[in-house]
């Protein structure tokens, strides 16, 4: 589960309340929950910063994964710096202020089209020939680019914006599961209209007692083997909510019904 909230103006500055947001991180270790996701440019830096403060030294069975290759000029500014040089700059970065030696897991945050990919690859590549990483991923994404990746490096996850609502990486996750690579959804909560009172989502979470966000992130959760979703946020309330999805089951006329309601 990731840290931070997900609207892009969240991953600007400091926390509302630091205090909450280090409970909440401390909370997650607490329900057994050993994946966060991060990056560097969250904040910028903040994040990574946080979850040494909060966490360290880390559970042997914690896996925290960051990303490096965007760079933050202000709220909703986003670049892509996809240099060799600043990737592995990134990365080195992000192991002093999550106090790491090694990242578990580095993505590649996006694949800067004003650089050649293969460049940015190779930089994968060196990452992963030195130590400074033992896996590599990828964020947003086609089939396509995966491919072209997994001549240069083992590709071990995909980052892709998905969810119950936001379909248009069907392939990528279906490639994914089929090579055995893990996918990790952002945004897995939404749910769009679909979420509206009196539709199919609604009344499937009233019938169960829960959230129709916690339908839709247990729709994620039974859609394929290999999901790894990262739900955000900064509020402990929320993380407990986000955990319970787990132990909803859909049956599989549910899940059918709110696949076809979602097309």
């Amino acid at each position: 589960m990731a840290p931070c909230a997900s609207p892009a103006k969240a991953f600007e500055g400091q926390p509302q309340d630091k205090a909450e947001a280090i409970a909440t991180l401390q909370r997650v270790t607490e329900l057994g929950i050993n994946f966060i996701d991060t990056a560097e440019s969250y904040g910028p830096h903040v994040s990574e910063e946080l979850i040494r403060e909060a966490l360290a030294p880390y559970a042997d069975n914690l896996l925290i994964a960051t990303k490096g290759g965007l760079t933050r000029g202000g709220p909703d500014n986003w670049g892509q710096d996809g240099r060799p040089e600043k990737l592995i700059a990134d990365a080195k970065g992000s192991l002093k202020r999550l106090g790491v030696e090694q990242h578990k897991l580095w993505q590649l945050h996006r694949i800067d089209t004003k650089v050649p990919a293969n460049e940015q690859f190779d930089a994968v590549k060196s990452l992963l020939d030195q130590g400074i990483i033992a896996h590599a991923g990828l964020s947003e994404v086609s089939v396509a680019d995966i491919k072209a990746a997994q001549k240069v490096f083992p590709v071990a996850t995909v980052q892709n914006l998905y969810n119950l609502a936001s379909r248009q990486s069907e392939d990528v996750l279906d490639y994914c599961e089929a090579q055995n690579i893990g996918f990790i959804p952002w945004y897995p909560l939404a749910a769009g209209d679909l979420a509206r009172e009196g539709s199919v989502l609604d009344k499937i979470a009233k019938a169960k007692g829960a959230a129709p966000s916690q339908i839709a992130l247990a729709w994620v959760l039974k859609r394929s083997p290999v999901m790894l979703p990262i739900p955000g946020t900064g509020k402990v309330k929320h993380l407990d909510e986000n955990t319970q999805a787990a132990a909803i089951e859909l049956t599989a006329e549910e899940f059918d019904t709110l696949s076809k309601a979602a097309r």
